[in-house]
């Protein structure tokens, strides 16, 4: 595992801003931390570099110890957020000189392909650079020295289109063989990125799995009941968002399972039923009928 982090607590005075929080991130992977502003995305992420220390818990990066990181680690980690603050006065030409002896792995080469790539003007100074050419220019920044680990976080937020395309694209095609972390509260920014996923909600984790796992596991179900039948008195806590219109019942399983799911559904409902139509969904309505199920439950 590239991340693990044990049992992850952080308050900051009556805030909790992470609730015990424990998860994985897979060597390889691009793991998306999603959840709305607030809850809790950021803080991890600065559990994670040593920009704060947990009041309780473990975190480990590439196997040390976060609290214990030093410059050998930081050498070997990128960091890209729309909230870095770079020096306006300087010229990308000469921002790239500072950073260059910086790191002793630091490839030429691949510098002047993604200047090239994102078309980044090395005399313009940064303070006159777009919000989309100065998102570039923070990525092309963060892979030349060819880190083992890129944080991302929010990235991809108030980029128009081609711009986001450019920069997915110079990620994807520069960082194949880095571990991604990256934050969002948006699922477009993500879907078909993501390889793995954790759903954070007021810090705590919801569920953190590969995106292939989850969406086989959730699928929107549809049933035609014979004339008369009722919804069960208690449905299963895994159907989330039950409506009801006439005979047809639809509701979205989370814990869908293929084999003989037509007699399990039919048991819940204790009679025959006409049909079932089962979809699968894609991210956006999974999280949205999870982070509504969680409101609803005052969770």
């Amino acid at each position: 595992m590239m991340i693990t982090l044990d049992s992850i607590w952080k308050n900051y005075g009556r805030s909790l801003a992470l609730r015990g929080l424990t998860l994985a991130v897979p060597t390889g992977s691009a793991f998306a931390l999603l959840g709305a502003n607030g809850a809790g995305k950021t803080t991890l992420i600065r559990t994670i570099v040593n920009m704060i220390e947990p009041d309780r818990g473990l975190a480990m990066v590439m196997g040390v110890d976060s609290r214990r990181l030093g410059p050998a680690q930081f050498r070997q980690i990128g960091f890209v957020s729309e909230n870095q603050r770079l020096p306006d006065r300087l010229t990308v030409a000469e921002f790239l000189n500072y950073l260059r002896p910086l790191y002793p792995a630091w490839d030429r080469s691949l510098e002047r392909d993604l200047l090239r790539q994102f078309g980044l003007p090395g005399d313009r100074k940064i303070g006159a650079l777009s919000h989309g050419m100065t998102m570039k220019l923070r990525l092309a920044a963060a892979l030349p020295f060819r880190p083992r680990l890129l944080i991302l976080d929010e990235p991809l937020s108030g980029l128009d289109p081609l711009v986001r395309d450019e920069f997915v694209a110079g990620m994807m095609e520069h960082a194949q063989e880095v571990t991604l972390l990256i934050s969002s509260h948006e699922l477009h920014e993500i879907e078909g990125l993501a390889t793995h996923v954790a759903f954070l909600d007021a810090g705590r984790l919801v569920f953190q799995e590969s995106i292939e796992d989850l969406q086989g596991r959730v699928r929107e179900v549809r049933v035609t009941l014979a004339s008369g039948a009722e919804l069960p008195a208690e449905p299963p806590a895994q159907w989330l968002n039950i409506t009801s219109v006439g005979s047809v019942v639809s509701f979205v399983d989370t814990a869908f399972a293929e084999q003989g799911y037509g007699d399990t559904v039919a048991q819940h409902f204790g009679c025959p039923i006409r049909a079932i139509d089962i979809t699968p969904i894609g991210l956006r309505p999974i999280f949205t009928t999870i982070a509504r199920s969680l409101r609803e439950k005052g969770i």
